[in-house]
Formats: C-alpha cells, sequence, structure tokens
C-alpha cells in the first residue's frame, strides 16, 4: 500500500468519470426506497469500491437491512442474506460435504453443497447473536476470498462482499465479535436517527401502496474494473505520512510516543491494516466524488468508520465516558495534517510531527 503510485492515465480519467455518473445514479436508485442516511451510503459505496467489508451498527428500525438490500439492488449481483441466531452452525454459512451415488455404477463420492456465502454480496443479519465458532466460519472468506472443507479450497465469485448489521443495544443472548473479527471489516458505520423531515418522508414512503423498482446499475465487471482504478489512484507521501501518523499515534504499546489522552484511554491501539484501509478508502472517496487525487480532508473522512472498532477504550476511558470516536477527533485535532505543517499542539510528541513521519 505504500509503494510509489503510478500516473494515472487516460484511461484512468475516463473510468473515474464513469464511476463517478454510476454513483450518482446509484444514489438515485437507493433514494426511491430509503430516506436521508446519506453518510451512511456513501460510506457503504466507498467500501464496496474499496474491495472492503462494512459492519453496520444501530438500533433496530433504522433500516440497515433495507439500505443493503437496496444496494444489492442497484447492482446486477448475486445476493443472499443469513439471519444469525444461536443455533446456526458453520456448515450452514459454508457449505457442506455429502455423500453421492452414482446409480449407473454404484460408487460414491463426497460432493460439496455450496452454502449461502457463495454469493457477491452476502447479508449477515445480526451477527453478534451467533456464536463464536460460527463467527469464525466467515474469517477465511473475508480476507483469502474462498471456503476450506474436506481439504479442498473453494474460490468465492468476485466481486465478494460482507456487510453485516449488528445492534449495540440489545447484548442479551449476544457474542461480542473477537477483534480478530472486527478487524476484517474495513468500516464499521453507525446509523443514526433521522431527522424530522426525514421521518415524516418515510412515514410518507412506508405507509402507502406504491411499490418503489429499482434499476441495476453496474455488474460485477464493471465493479472489479472501478476496484482496479481506485488502486491506482497517485497518492502524495505527505498524505500517506498523515494516514500513518494517525493510526501509529494510537498504540500505547509501540516504541513511539503517543498523546497523553491516548495513553490516558486506550488500551489497545489500532494495526497496519488500519492505514492500508485509511488509505484505500480515501482514494475511493476521492474517486466518487469525481477527483484524481487524494487529500488529507478524503483520509479524515474514513478515519472514524476504519478507526472507531480497532481502537480500545480501557475503563478510564468508559468511566468518563469517552468512545473510540471521541479519540479520533481528538487524533484529527492534534496531527498536522499538511506537510511540513509546525508542531502546533504540545499533547502531540514530536516524533508524530512531520519531522518523525
Amino acid at each position: 500500500m505504500a509503494e510509489p503510485s503510478t500516473p494515472t492515465s487516460a484511461g484512468d480519467l475516463e473510468a473515474i468519470q464513469k464511476l463517478k455518473s454510476a454513483y450518482d445514479r446509484m444514489r438515485a436508485e437507493i433514494g426511491k426506497a430509503v430516506v436521508g442516511q446519506e453518510a451512511v451510503i456513501e460510506q457503504l459505496m466507498t467500501a464496496i469500491f474499496s474491495k472492503g467489508h462494512c459492519l453496520l451498527v444501530g438500533v433496530p428500525g433504522l433500516a440497515k437491512t433495507l439500505m443493503i438490500r437496496t444496494l444489492a439492488s442497484t447492482l446486477n449481483l448475486t445476493f443472499s442474506r443469513i439471519q444469525f441466531t444461536p443455533d446456526l452452525m458453520p456448515s450452514d454459512i459454508t457449505g457442506t460435504e455429502v455423500i453421492s451415488e452414482d446409480k449407473a455404477t454404484g460408487s460414491r463420492t463426497l460432493q460439496f453443497i455450496k452454502g449461502p456465502i457463495f454469493a457477491n454480496i452476502l447479508l449477515a443479519d445480526e451477527i453478534n447473536r451467533t456464536p463464536p465458532k460460527t463467527q469464525a466460519a466467515l474469517l477465511e472468506a473475508m480476507q483469502e476470498f474462498q471456503v476450506s472443507s474436506g481439504g479442498k479450497k473453494h474460490s468465492l465469485s468476485q466481486p465478494f462482499f460482507v456487510l453485516a448489521t449488528q445492534n449495540p443495544i440489545e447484548q442479551e443472548g449476544t457474542y461480542p465479535l473477537p477483534e480478530a473479527q472486527l478487524d476484517r471489516f474495513m468500516f464499521m458505520v453507525n446509523v443514526g436517527y433521522p431527522t424530522e423531515q426525514e421521518e415524516i418522508d418515510i412515514m410518507k414512503l412506508t405507509t402507502s401502496p406504491f411499490e418503489t423498482k429499482l434499476t441495476p446499475v453496474l455488474t460485477g465487471a464493471d465493479i472489479q474494473q472501478f476496484q482496479d482504478v481506485v488502486r491506482r489512484v497517485p497518492i502524495s507521501d505527505h498524505v500517506i505520512r498523515y494516514a500513518m501518523k494517525l493510526t501509529r499515534a494510537t498504540r500505547i504499546h509501540g516504541k513511539d510516543p503517543v498523546p497523553d489522552f491516548v495513553r490516558q484511554w486506550v488500551s489497545w491501539g489500532a494495526g497496519p491494516r488500519a492505514s492500508q484501509y485509511l488509505i484505500v478508502g480515501a482514494k475511493a472517496r476521492a474517486v466518487l466524488k469525481g477527483r484524481f487525487y487524494v487529500s488529507t480532508d478524503d483520509i479524515r473522512a474514513v478515519a472514524h468508520p476504519v478507526l472507531r472498532h480497532r481502537v480500545l477504550c480501557n475503563f478510564a476511558a468508559e468511566a468518563e465516558g469517552i468512545n473510540s470516536d471521541r479519540i479520533v477527533d481528538k487524533l484529527i485535532e492534534v496531527i498536522p495534517a499538511g506537510e511540513g505543517d509546525a508542531q502546533k499542539d504540545p499533547r502531540m510528541p514530536k516524533v508524530l510531527g512531520p519531522a518523525g513521519a
């Protein structure tokens, strides 16, 4: 992720313009069924064009499942939904091997029957309601894009995305996602309540006999092409260093000095995957905005969904009502964004300024 960027070709610039146009059409299609939640939809689509997975967190009734279903309808891709429950088994997700008999010869062989994970978009509904053993069935698929069964590897169709939902309030009968599982999600997206006007529009839309019909905008081949274009978007060294500083400033167990508030409130910081996702997410956001370059503003725009589930707060933070989003806010405040910026805040160690990059 940190190797020098190659210049964007004329073909790439044309592809970026096509993606921006397709993005606008997708937003219009999604708007037919989903009212508001503009930031959430933007982050979902940023993750998709970054080839990343997304975890949506919000109370029931905020259209998390509807958003994912609607997004899938605007893409000409296969879609599968799994309702995660305490009795769900790993084979219910990945598939299982059954004995198949050839009636002509009488010979028996093992045949792999594919599970619902073999789809382009997998909706993992209420993912924290299933035991860790079943949650772990997603790990290989999310990282390696394959499923292993009976000593054989079965590749998943590309593109492949896991879009999961989680209820943050009701914790009875739930199994918190392990850190390794959380780290596989590029974004953790917080879904909030609608505004008053949005809620009025929701009431009008959902209590009428009108049936929304959505038109697919992109195919799987289109998405893969745009994913490749996103990776080739140029990015300057100082923007890469800025993303790295945000990540390294969360590591109280690292060798670099960190701000006092991080040492006071954080029990564990983000790993290198966070820096990678900050950069590729910023590239995708720039492209979706129709730009051919990445700025530190793009890094800041994706900092919260990338870091909020990778920065673990300690007991002192919880006692003071401090969450990871507040820590990310303060990091953005104290870490200089511009190349050659002077150290502006005494709380920030010099090693994290431009001189120590």
